[in-house]
C-alpha cells in the first residue's frame, strides 16, 4: 500500500512561473483527490499522453466506465514537452530570422532580442491550450482521473495510489522519454534533451546539438536564428536521413544558410566539462576534432515508457522498441492492448490518436481495424517544411513497382514566388501509367499543410487527375498540386494523341 507519507512529490514546471503554475494545475493538480475505484472498469487506460486521453474519453462518451491513470502530466509529451512548446519555439524564431527579413527590404535592428520574452509567450499558450487535456476536464466528462503510478498487479487489475482498479480491457499507452546514448563522460555533464530545453529562459551563446533528425534540426535551426551558435552532430552524411535525399538536401543548405554549423559523418568519442562549456569530442576519416559550447542538446530519437508497469507479471511481451502488438494493437495478453508512442509503430501524435480509434473497436466492440490500413503522414518543421505521405521511390522499388514520377518547383509557384518561400518543391510518386498516387513529399515553408490533400488522396484511393479537376483560388501555395496534375496530363499527350487531335481540327477548320 501506498501512504502519503511515501508518495512521490508532486511534479512541476521549470521555471515555476505564473504559466507553469496554471500549466500544472491543469495536468496535474497538486490538490487532485484520486476517486474510488468503481467495482469494475469497461477498460483502464494507463498514460494521459494522446493516445490514453482519445481512448479515454471516447470510451466514456459512448457508455463505458473509464479510469484513466497519469503518473506525470496529462496531456503527455505533446503539450507540454513536444508539439505544443517546440512549435512556440519556431514561430518565434521565425519571426526573429533575419536573413528572411532581408530580402524584403525590411528595417534593419541592432541589438539583441528579448528570447525570455519568447519563451515567456510560448509557456503562457502552451497554459492557455493545457485546460483541454486538464484532469478537471476528463472527470467533467465522465473518466474516473488517478493520477499516480499505475502497475499491473494481475491481468484484471491495475494497483495506482494504494488503490485496486478491476478491469475488463486494458491500455497502455505510458508514451516514451528522450533516448540516452552511451558515450564516456556524458553522464557528468548537464545536457539538455527535448524534455528539458524548453524551460530555458536565457539565449545560450553556444550549443551542440548531437542527433540530426527532426528535433535536432528543429531545434538547431529556431536556436541559430536567435542567434545562438549552433553546431549539429551527426554520424549519417547529411540531415534528415529518413527523408529523400534530395529533399533533405534542401533544409540542410536551409540550415547552413541560418548559421547551423554541420559536422556529419562524425563519430562521438565521449564528452567534458571545460570550464563553463561542455566540449564534445568526436572523429571523422581517421581524424580527431572537439567542439565546445555552453549548452548541450542530446536528440537522438525516443525510448519507449515500460519500465515499472508489471507487464512481465501479466505475460505482456515488450522489448526496446516498444510494447509488442499485433496488427490490432493487441499485446500477447488478450484482454491488455497498446498505444501510442510505447508501441513499436512511428512516434507521432496524430498516429497516437489514430491508435485510440483503433483500440475503441477492437477492445469495445467486435472489432477487427488493423494498423497496417492507416495512411500515416509526418511532417519536420524546419524552415522549410518537410512533410510525406505514403511511399518514396526507393520503397516502391523493393516492392517492385514501376513508378513515374513528377516534380514540381516551389519557385514554379506565383504565391511561393511572391511570399519569397520559394525553396522546395513538390514530388509525387505515381504507379507507372496511372495516375494512382503512391507517395508525395513535400519541401516547402508550409509543407504540412499543402500535404494535406495528398494524404485524403490515398486514404481514399482518388488519382492525381481529380486535383487538375479543381479550381485553386489564386495565387496559393496550393497551387503547387494542379501543376502537378497538369504535368501529369502532359504525359498522356503522346504522339498518337496530337495526331488525332490535328485530325479533329482539320475536319472542322
Amino acid at each position: 500500500m501506498t501512504n502519503q507519507a511515501t508518495k512521490a512529490a508532486p511534479p512541476i514546471m521549470e521555471p515555476y512561473d505564473g504559466h507553469n503554475q496554471r500549466l500544472v494545475a491543469n495536468v496535474h493538480p497538486h490538490d487532485w483527490t484520486n476517486p474510488e475505484p468503481k467495482d469494475r472498469y469497461h477498460m483502464v487506460v494507463i498514460g494521459a499522453g494522446t493516445a490514453g486521453l482519445v481512448t479515454a474519453v471516447v470510451a466514456a462518451n459512448l457508455g463505458a466506465k473509464v479510469a484513466l491513470i497519469e503518473r506525470h502530466f496529462m496531456g503527455g509529451d505533446c503539450l507540454n514537452i513536444g508539439c505544443v512548446p517546440s512549435k512556440g519555439v519556431i514561430s518565434a524564431a521565425r519571426a526573429w530570422s533575419s536573413r528572411r527579413r532581408e530580402q524584403f527590404g525590411a528595417p534593419q535592428t541592432s541589438g539583441n532580442g528579448d528570447f525570455a520574452k519568447a519563451m515567456e509567450r510560448m509557456r503562457k499558450l502552451r497554459a492557455d491550450i493545457s485546460h483541454i487535456d486538464s484532469a478537471e476536464r476528463y472527470s467533467s466528462l465522465g473518466v474516473d482521473v488517478f493520477l499516480g503510478h499505475g502497475k499491473f498487479t494481475s491481468k484484471s487489475t491495475v494497483e495506482v495510489d494504494g488503490k485496486t482498479l478491476n478491469f475488463r480491457k486494458a491500455v497502455i499507452a505510458t508514451g516514451a522519454r528522450a533516448a540516452q546514448l552511451p558515450i564516456p563522460g556524458l553522464d557528468t555533464v548537464e545536457y539538455l534533451t527535448n524534455e528539458t530545453i524548453f524551460s530555458l529562459t536565457e539565449l545560450p551563446e553556444s550549443m551542440t546539438v548531437i542527433g540530426a533528425g527532426p528535433i535536432g534540426c528543429e531545434m538547431a535551426q529556431s536556436f541559430a536564428m536567435f542567434g545562438c551558435k549552433v553546431t549539429v552532430l551527426d554520424m549519417a552524411d547529411h540531415v534528415l536521413v529518413r527523408e529523400d535525399a534530395d529533399a533533405a538536401q534542401v533544409v540542410q543548405e536551409s540550415m547552413i544558410a541560418d548559421g547551423v554549423r554541420l559536422q556529419m559523418s562524425a563519430a562521438i568519442k565521449s564528452i567534458e566539462q571545460s570550464g563553463t562549456d561542455i566540449t564534445v569530442h568526436f572523429e571523422r576519416d581517421g581524424e580527431q576534432f572537439s567542439v565546445a559550447s555552453q549548452e548541450l542538446l542530446v536528440a537522438v530519437g525516443r525510448t519507449p515508457n515500460t519500465d515499472g508497469l508489471g507487464l512481465e507479471e501479466v505475460g505482456v511481451k515488450f522489448d526496446r522498441g516498444g510494447v509488442v502488438t499485433d496488427d490490432r494493437l493487441r499485446t500477447t495478453a488478450k484482454n491488455i492492448f497498446a498505444a501510442g508512442d510505447v508501441t513499436h509503430e512511428l512516434k507521432f501524435t496524430h498516429l497516437a490518436d489514430a491508435h485510440a480509434a483503433t483500440v475503441i473497436q477492437n477492445a469495445l466492440f467486435f472489432g477487427r481495424k488493423k494498423t497496417s490500413s492507416l495512411v500515416v503522414p509526418w511532417a519536420t518543421y524546419t524552415s522549410p517544411e518537410i512533410a510525406h505521405v505514403g511511399l518514396y521511390e526507393h520503397d516502391a522499388k523493393a516492392k517492385g513497382i514501376e513508378t513515374d514520377v513528377i516534380k514540381i518547383s516551389m519557385d514554379d509557384v506565383d504565391r511561393a514566388i511572391l511570399d519569397g518561400e520559394d525553396e522546395g518543391f513538390l514530388k509525387v510518386v505515381l504507379k507507372k501509367g496511372t495516375d494512382q498516387i503512391l507517395g508525395a513529399t513535400v519541401v516547402a515553408s508550409h509543407a504540412g499543410d499543402l500535404l494535406a490533400p495528398f494524404t485524403l488522396a490515398i486514404t481514399n484511393g482518388f488519382g492525381l487527375s481529380k486535383f487538375a479537376g479543381t479550381i485553386y483560388p489564386y495565387p496559393t501555395q496550393a497551387e503547387v498540386a494542379k501543376k502537378a496534375a497538369g504535368a501529369w496530363r502532359k504525359t498522356k499527350l503522346t504522339d498518337t494523341t496530337r495526331k488525332i487531335f490535328s485530325t479533329w481540327f482539320k475536319i472542322f477548320s
